[in-house]
């Protein structure tokens, strides 16, 4: 059996995600779970109502003859959800999932791309037309921020704060969040908008653009790629669905090879006491977050209290 059609339940389902707010992502994934296991009950004339557990253990097992562990288990915490709806709606008395156990799925280092492979990606995407203006910003802003595709992708014009050098992005979970960006990075952006302004599709409010519209994911995916091909870069062509760029160490040092030196005023500009943005302070009123906590004072008065005692300790006695 072809899955040509949702079934009605398919779409109840998928209209319950949506008023959850669920990501469309995240309903996506969910609504491929449940046409896979569809065709595959359909093959042994079985509905997902009359699905046992046997069932769907024969399930998981043909993805793992075929796919990988990680993508067996994203198809049973989909399902997990989906059968629970099922109870909660009637549909069926019992979870047939309730007591099965997931996939086992190995964690598999993230490959990350080197210093001098950076270098050659920023090199590859030098010039001043539009293509290489906007291919220099993405690049840049990625290994500043280390942002999901999907958080690039989804930056608008009026999410760019360069006040406080932040693009607002939603991240996994719909929550939106800050990502840091360096002043190479602002100088990368501000070159790009400016060229921008002159693209056909320069009123729409998604920040990056390509030849027909807005850049999607997959678009990035393949200006990724094609970047790589020309620096000479494996890890920069084997982009997976995650970050596309991932670095050695830490922010810092990925910011060294963008171009923005390690200086001392560079730390100090990051440690020392600095103004929450309003838009950070005003995400959650009379909570303190995580982000607010790295971004207050509070941090940057604990810094200079204890260097001032180091500074005390070394001090000689009189």
């Amino acid at each position: 059996m072809a899955w040509e059609q949702p079934t009605d339940l398919a779409r109840s389902f998928v209209r319950h995600l949506r008023a959850e707010n669920k990501s469309p992502g995240t309903i996506e994934n969910y609504l491929e779970a449940v046409k896979q296991l569809t065709v595959f009950l359909a093959a042994q004339d079985r509905t997902v109502t009359q699905a046992r557990r046997e069932d769907l253990e024969e399930f998981l097992a043909s993805l793992l003859e075929r796919w990988t562990a990680g993508t067996a288990l994203n198809r049973y915490r989909a399902l997990r959800v989906f059968y629970g709806w099922l109870v909660e709606e009637d549909e069926i008395r019992r979870n047939p999932m309730t007591r099965m156990k997931p996939p086992a799925a190995p964690e598999r280092p993230v490959p990350v791309v080197s210093d001098d492979e950076l270098r050659r990606l920023l090199a590859a995407c030098a010039g001043t037309s539009f293509p290489c203006r906007r291919d220099t910003a993405i690049v840049m802003l990625m290994i500043d921020s280390g942002a999901r595709r999907a958080e690039v992708v989804g930056v608008r014009v009026g999410d760019l704060d360069f006040d406080y050098e932040v693009a607002w992005v939603l991240g996994k979970g719909r929550r939106e969040r800050a990502l840091p960006f360096g002043r190479k990075t602002a100088v990368a952006l501000d070159r790009y908008l400016r060229v921008r302004a002159k693209h056909p599709h320069a009123a729409s409010e998604h920040l990056w653009l390509g030849k027909k519209g807005p850049l999607t994911e997959f678009g990035l995916n393949q200006l990724i790629r094609r970047r790589g091909e020309q620096a000479g870069s494996q890890g920069c062509v084997r982009t997976g669905s995650g970050t596309p760029l991932r670095t050695r160490g830490s922010p810092k040092a990925a910011g060294a090879v963008a171009g923005r030196p390690r200086t001392r005023g560079s730390r100090r500009r990051r440690t020392g006491p600095c103004r929450c943005p309003p838009r950070l302070a005003a995400a959650r009123p009379g909570a303190r977050t995580r982000q607010a906590a790295d971004h207050g004072p509070a941090r940057g008065r604990r810094r200079q209290a204890l260097g001032v005692l180091r500074r005390a300790a070394r001090r000689p006695a009189v």
